[in-house]
């Protein structure tokens, strides 16, 4: 090639796919409980476009009481693990997530919870999350948007 004053035009095509997460359920509705009872709801974490492994990192609300207290009443746990892979098909593998909430106090919030990749890109499950008295309700719109 390099005595060779030919020219060579080499000509490349492809798809640029950025990776994203769906989530399934998209709105989640917890029945009211008492104070300091447990509940739990499980969604389905679907990556999509992951070429490589990737851990999902989730960001949970801290609330502020009417006193001032901090506290952080939700907790989430992934029963197969938060490694995001790839499978021998090609396709990412869902995840289950189980989100978990138990307060001794009444609060109200409307926020959020992130899934944040091993790139740091954060994907956004929205929560409107209403506490009443000794009940909870929790209702969750807008289901995910990439910031």
């Amino acid at each position: 090639l390099n005595d060779n004053p030919s020219r060579y035009k080499v000509t490349l095509s492809g798809t640029v796919k950025s990776p994203k997460i769906d989530f399934d359920p998209p709105c989640l509705m917890l029945m009211p409980v008492p104070l300091n009872v447990k509940i739990e709801s499980t969604i389905k974490i679907i990556p999509r476009d992951y070429l490589r492994k990737s851990r999902i990192q989730v960001e949970l609300p801290e609330l502020e009481l009417e006193d001032g207290d901090r506290i952080s009443p939700f907790s989430v746990q992934f029963s197969e693990g938060q490694d995001i892979v790839l499978s021998s098909d090609g396709t990412n593998m869902e995840l289950s997530c189980h989100i978990n909430f138990e307060s001794s106090s009444p609060v109200s919030f409307l926020g959020n919870i992130f899934f944040i990749d091993k790139d740091e890109n954060r994907l956004l499950q929205q929560q409107r999350i209403v506490f009443l008295l000794h009940t909870h309700i929790w209702r969750c719109t807008a289901l995910n948007s990439r910031l």
